[in-house]
C-alpha cells in the first residue's frame, strides 16, 4: 500500500498499522528466503570442505601405507652370507610374502656354518660382535668359516619413538642391496656407535654419514634415497615376524626368543659374550663334529 502522496488525506491509524503490518510480513518473507539461501551455501561450503579434508586423509593414508615392496637383493634367506675373502653370496630380491630360501651350509665338514641373529639397538648383541668379529672376519676370509648376518628389529619400540632398531635394519638392507661386500664392515661400524638402549639412537642423516666413513663408495646417493625413505622397512618387519615364529632353518631351534642368538653348524651358542676363546672353542668343537659326520667310515675289506 503507497501512503502519504501529494493531496491525499492523511493515513488513519488503522491504515497505518495495516501498513506496517505489511511491510513486516515482506520483511520476514525476504529474511526467510536470505535464511534458505545461506543455509544452502552454508550446507554446500561444509560438503566440499569435508570432501577436502576426506580427499587430504586419503593421500595421507596412500603416501604412508605403501604396497609391500621386494626385500633387499642378495638377502632371500632373511640374511646376507659372507664367504672366503670376505665376498658377499649374490640372491634375487626376496619377493613381498615369499618364503625365504635358506642358504646351503658347506656339506665338507671342513667350513664352519656361523648364522648370527642380531638387534643393532641390543647391547649384548654389541657385547658380542666387539668380542668376536675380527676372529670371525678372519676364519671367513681364510675360507674356515662362513658367516651369515640376518638383522631383525625386536627392540624397535625402545628409542624414544625414532624406531631406530627397524631404520638401522633397513639401513644395513640398503648397504646389502647395493654393496654387498661392504656389509661386514658397516655391521661393524654400526656396533662400534651403538646407542644406549631407550634412547632415541642415530637419525638418518647419521646412518649416512656411517656408512660413508665404513668404507662404502658404491651407490651412495642410492643406499642414502633407501635410508631416507626406508625402502626395506616391510621386509624388516616380516624378517622379525618369520624369525621370532620359526622355524629357524638348518637348525634343531624352533624361533628366535633373544638376540644375539649365534648358531655354529645349526647348534646353538650359549656360552659368554664376552670370552672370545670360549667362543672360538666352542666352533672348533662344532666344525669338528661336522667333519666326523661328514667323512665316511671306511668300510672292512671281506677277508678272502
Amino acid at each position: 500500500m503507497t501512503t502519504g502522496g501529494p493531496g491525499e488525506p492523511r493515513p488513519s491509524k488503522n491504515q497505518r498499522r495495516d501498513a506496517a503490518r505489511t511491510k513486516a510480513a515482506q520483511l520476514r518473507v525476504e529474511q526467510k528466503k536470505r535464511d534458505r539461501r545461506n543455509r544452502v551455501f552454508l550446507q554446500g561450503g561444509i560438503a566440499i570442505a569435508a570432501i577436502a579434508v576426506v580427499a587430504v586423509i586419503v593421500l595421507i593414508i596412500v603416501n604412508s601405507v605403501r604396497p609391500d615392496g621386494p626385500g633387499p637383493r642378495n638377502m632371500a634367506s632373511d640374511g646376507l652370507l659372507v664367504g672366503e675373502g670376505l665376498t658377499a653370496v649374490t640372491t634375487p630380491a626376496l619377493q613381498p610374502k615369499a618364503d625365504p630360501i635358506p642358504s646351503t651350509p658347506d656339506a665338507s665338514g671342513n667350513v664352519a656354518d656361523i648364522r648370527i641373529y642380531i638387534d643393532y639397538l641390543c647391547p649384548f648383541c654389541g657385547q658380542f660382535e666387539t668380542t668376536n668379529a675380527d676372529q670371525i672376519s678372519q676364519w671367513v676370509d681364510s675360507g674356515a668359516a662362513t658367516v651369515e648376518v640376518h638383522p631383525i628389529s625386536i627392540l624397535t619400540s625402545k628409542s624414544a619413538g625414532t624406531q631406530y632398531s627397524l631404520r638401522a635394519a633397513n639401513a644395513a638392507a640398503c648397504v646389502a642391496n647395493y654393496s654387498p661386500d661392504d656389509f661386514l664392515s658397516f655391521n661393524a661400524a654400526l656396533f662400534a656407535d651403538q646407542p644406549v638402549e631407550g634412547t632415541a639412537g642415530l637419525n638418518n642423516d647419521d646412518l649416512k654419514a656411517l656408512v660413508k666413513s665404513s668404507g662404502v663408495s658404491k651407490s651412495l646417493s642410492e643406499i642414502n634415497t633407501c635410508i631416507d625413505e626406508t625402502t626395506y622397512k616391510s621386509w624388516v618387519q616380516d624378517a622379525t615376524d618369520r624369525a621370532l615364529s620359526g622355524p629357524i632353518p638348518n637348525s634343531s631351534l624352533e624361533a628366535i626368543t633373544g638376540t644375539p642368538t649365534v648358531l655354529v653348524n645349526g647348534k646353538q651358542y650359549v656360552g659368554a659374550l664376552d670370552d672370545p676363546k670360549e667362543f672360538a672353542a666352542f666352533v672348533l668343537q662344532a666344525a669338528s663334529e661336522a667333519y666326523s659326520t661328514a667323512t665316511p667310515t671306511p668300510t672292512p675289506t671281506p677277508a678272502g
